[in-house]
């Protein structure tokens, strides 16, 4: 696994979108940022050391995953238990799938029902709505 393979594996699942934030970091979403879609993973491109992906790992799994070498608690989102994982090796393929499919199935839960009804609508309609609200932004932040 890489940050080009996790990327696409992440893209890959239902309503997810990706923002660039915090210098070289992909942040992924469930649901677009002005829908009220919330983060479950954070892939670093920086190359300084630091975890090469952080993710929601939830209450129950969170105690579990920081057994494993190279997984330590993700600075700032410790208390939302997420976790940061050192170097891509720490999981198999099979694993990484796994684990973020269980990352996003856990936000996904934790959406508001405003957010969810969103997401329901057809794609086209949910896409125009989620256009104009970006161009609501850029209006209101210049």
């Amino acid at each position: 696994m890489d940050a080009e393979q996790m990327r696409k594996l992440l893209l890959e699942m239902p309503h997810v979108t990706e923002t660039m934030q915090w210098g070289a970091k992909l942040v992924f979403w469930v649901g677009d940022k002005v829908i009220g879609g919330k983060m479950f993973a954070l892939v670093n491109l920086e190359g300084d050391g630091m975890a090469v992906i952080s993710y929601a790992a939830g209450p129950e799994r969170y105690p579990e995953l920081l057994e494993r070498e190279g997984i330590r608690p993700a600075p700032y989102l410790a208390r939302a238990y997420w976790v940061a994982v050192e170097r891509w090796g720490v999981f198999r393929q099979d694993e990484w799938k796994e684990e973020m499919q269980a990352a996003h199935a856990l936000i996904s839960a934790k959406l508001p029902k405003r957010t969810r009804d969103v997401l329901a609508m057809p794609t086209r309609e949910r896409q125009r709505l989620i256009v104009e609200r970006k161009a609501s932004y850029a209006k209101t932040a210049s």
